[in-house]
């Protein structure tokens, strides 16, 4: 899945470096003979590739057998309040009173 990006000609201040920076770079445009030699980062790179995918994977939570669904809900403020008073992990505590509600 390809981000298309529009290409930036010239300067743009905020960007995180400096217009020395930007002036200091010299890096002609790829011609059409060099983006057909170019290959994926992970061909290229395959033992990289997999040393990025297990520091990633151990950032955060494995993943889970079944996911659950986002969605916006509205609650009462006071409602709200409670759960968000018992601390962190509230919202697994809403999603756990709403599976032991009975609904008619």
């Amino acid at each position: 899945m390809a981000v298309k990006r529009e290409l930036q000609k010239a300067f743009q201040p905020g960007r995180g470096y400096t217009r020395e920076d930007w002036d200091a770079v010299d890096s002609p445009e790829l011609t059409d003979g060099e983006i057909q030699q170019m290959r994926p980062f992970r061909e290229v790179f395959p033992e990289l590739a997999r040393e990025i995918d297990k520091k990633i994977a151990a950032r955060g939570r494995p993943p889970l057998a079944v996911t659950k669904t986002p969605v916006t809900l509205r609650l009462d403020p006071d409602v709200l309040a409670k759960f968000e008073a018992t601390g962190k992990g509230w919202q697994s505590r809403i999603n756990d009173a709403l599976k032991q509600a009975k609904v008619k």
